[in-house]
């Protein structure tokens, strides 16, 4: 399919650009990514099919920086896997079957969530610091199965649209006993990605990924991430993290605007 290129594509590809780079530093790319598919004219649910499964290769990469952090929860990786998978099948299965026209007012409000999640990461973060303090790897002993249902919860909102979903498997995971701040990042980079990683399958086999806008936006946002990893030590995360709700809320607002 030919794309004709205007305004809304050249900032598609800035976006992506922009976007990559923010999850390298902040997370939070798809607050632009996802509106950028939007204003070149990609219907609803195939903007975040296609967001998904553009964004996704930079999430696999960055297991192998966890690895020897899973070493210390190697029990509760698999389980955790198949939650995040039968979650993330899950949310993309509802999504495809949910209509445009619902999932556009929707839009603003999984926006939102989103933003407010990234908004309570800061306290929530300090919070884990401080309990991981003086606690020895793998000591802890978190209640499976109420862990494992919670995940496969989360990992369904993943499926379904993801944004600040991270923050909702911090908590989780520091709820049910996980103390150590690296370990706990580890399993999220996995069970993220796993459930990320079936939603994508479930978008491609079902031919709602548009590749002509896909394939450019992965491109550019690993070149944004590479960028972004590469400069993320000068940069102040907690201003970043800052801008990133700021962004949240704007497109937010924006859409709700919209719909007024």
């Amino acid at each position: 399919m030919h794309v004709r290129w205007d305004g809304n594509h050249i900032w598609l590809v800035v976006a992506s650009l922009i976007a990559g780079g923010l999850n390298a530093v902040a997370g939070g790319g798809s607050f632009l990514s996802f509106p950028a598919l939007l204003q070149v004219g990609v219907l609803q649910i195939q903007a975040n099919a296609t967001n998904t499964v553009a964004l996704w290769p930079g999430q696999l990469t960055s297991i192998a920086a966890y690895f020897e952090d899973l070493k210390h929860n190697l029990r509760l990786v698999l389980p955790l896997c198949v939650s995040a998978a039968i979650g993330g099948v899950a949310g993309g299965i509802v999504l495809l079957h949910t209509a445009q026209k619902t999932f556009l007012h929707l839009v603003p409000w999984l926006l939102l969530v989103a933003a407010l999640l990234f908004a309570a990461s800061t306290p929530i973060s300090r919070w884990l610091q401080r309990r991981s303090r003086g606690k020895a790897p793998g000591s802890s002993h978190p209640s499976h199965l109420p862990l494992f249902i919670g995940m496969m919860v989360v990992c369904f909102y993943i499926g379904y649209f993801g944004a600040g979903a991270g923050f909702l498997i911090i908590s989780l995971l520091a709820i049910f006993g996980i103390e150590n701040i690296n370990q706990i990042n580890a399993l999220k980079v996995v069970t993220t990605t796993l459930a990320n990683g079936v939603a994508v399958l479930v978008f491609v086999v079902e031919k709602q990924v548009l590749w002509q806008h896909c394939l450019l936006m992965m491109l550019t946002a690993a070149m944004g991430g590479y960028f972004g990893a590469r400069f993320s030590r000068k940069l102040n995360p907690v201003l970043m993290r800052s801008a990133v709700v700021c962004l949240g809320l704007g497109m937010a607002a924006y859409f709700f605007w919209k719909q007024s």
